[in-house]
């Protein structure tokens, strides 16, 4: 049984083997992960070691005090914390070997084709067909095969589709089944042709996600992630620790939105009022109610299977995001405001602590949209956590084919 003690001389090895000051970054995050200090809850030679979870918090604090590089949650958090516990779950042995050690370093940035224009609340009405054709080549592959796929749809609100050499994709495989049964589930090659990325523009004037359009895209069937038609069981795998990814995100006391709204107050006793501090204080206990609910519902994932308390905690996360930037453009008053450039550009990560008050404010809009509306969010945490009846739903047993669209 893996222990503190233990992790702490397979950390202390680590770092006499690859010595930061003079290891490049990246051949030491390749180490690190094959000495099983990745992720250590995973298996062991998929960067983990079977240790607790829990665990984790040992090596990241040795190797901080080391002075050792990290890999880019911010950049490559799609691919950490949907992607690795997807594949972890559903991949092959393949798979898992292939897809696992380039994510967590960073080598290969991943994105997630899941929404559409025509199913964004509702995923599971989406419309990109996949078409099994038993000839032909995919370069993802590289050799004649006789099990491909050929995809044909368009996806929206993909973050980081521009950066990205892989996707987790959904698509309808059995249109005359029900609209949860008819759905696979796929990795697919962004490099393929027939892949094509375009920009939207947000409301911060950036560009982070994408629309992205597949025509005639070929997907090897040593591709697929779980049964044929089981999509969105392992879909909901993605979804759930999609949520515990944006709401349970590990932070240190007064850390985050929170921490930059308590700066703000200390720097400016000129703009501070009673009321103003009234409602700092309680958003101040809100956020850290939420640290440590998030920090116990980390400790609980076991294997990459979280439950539906992780849409609670994206509620709480986007509920207190848009309170904290509200709060802290009214305490700056005209300051509050002020954004630097509205030039669409092309970020590689969201940053909510190290831009203005105005981008914050703008930005944070969108967390009650992404990973899952706060509405459908809502229903899941009434349903599957509190356990009230369901909303009545007249299309669950209809063949997607004769759904109104």
């Amino acid at each position: 049984m893996t222990d503190a003690a233990d992790l702490r001389r397979r950390t202390t090895a680590l770092l006499a083997a690859h010595p930061p000051a003079t290891t490049d970054r990246l051949e030491f995050l390749r180490a690190r992960f094959d000495a099983g200090l990745a992720w250590v809850h995973f298996p062991a030679g998929l960067g983990g070691l079977d240790a607790p979870r829990s665990l984790q918090a040992v090596v990241d604090a040795e190797l901080a005090a080391a002075g050792a590089p990290g890999n880019d949650p911010g950049r490559i958090g799609i691919g950490l914390g949907m992607a690795a516990p997807t594949i972890l779950r559903f991949g092959t042995d393949e798979q898992k070997q292939r897809f696992l050690r380039p994510l967590w370093t960073g080598e290969e940035v991943w994105c997630q084709l899941f929404s559409e224009p025509g199913a964004g609340s509702d995923l599971a009405a989406l419309a990109t067909r996949a078409v099994r054709d038993d000839g032909g080549t995919s370069r993802s592959s590289g050799a004649e095969s006789g099990g491909h796929w050929v995809v044909d749809g368009q996806k929206v609100w993909t973050s980081s589709a521009h950066l990205a050499r892989w996707a987790i994709l959904i698509a309808r495989t059995d249109p005359d089944l029900p609209k949860h049964r008819g759905i696979s589930y796929f990795v697919c090659d962004m490099t393929d042709p027939g892949v094509e990325v375009r920009p939207l523009r947000q409301i911060t004037g950036e560009a982070e996600f994408n629309e992205v359009f597949l025509t005639g895209v070929r997907i090897p069937d040593a591709h697929r992630l779980g049964e044929v038609g089981e999509g969105w069981k392992v879909a909901q795998t993605t979804l759930m620790n999609e949520r515990v990814a944006i709401g349970g995100n590990r932070i240190p006391r007064e850390g985050g939105m929170i921490g930059v709204a308590a700066a703000d107050w200390r720097a400016r006793p000129e703009l501070r009022t009673h009321d103003l501090h009234q409602r700092l204080l309680t958003l101040w206990v809100d956020a850290e109610v939420a640290r440590l609910t998030g920090e116990r519902l980390r400790q609980q994932l076991t294997k990459g299977q979280p439950g539906p308390e992780g849409s609670g905690m994206k509620l709480a996360f986007a509920r207190l995001a848009q309170e904290i930037s509200g709060w802290e453009v009214e305490f700056l008053g005209e300051d509050g405001l002020t954004y630097d450039d509205w030039t669409m550009r092309r970020p590689e990560g969201v940053d909510f602590t190290g831009r203005e008050a105005g981008y914050r404010y703008l930005r944070a809009k969108g967390n009650s949209i992404e990973g899952g509306t706060s509405e459908v969010l809502l229903n899941i945490v009434a349903e599957r956590v509190l356990g009230l009846p369901p909303e009545p739903r007249t299309d669950k047993d209809v063949a997607w084919k004769d759904l109104p669209r």
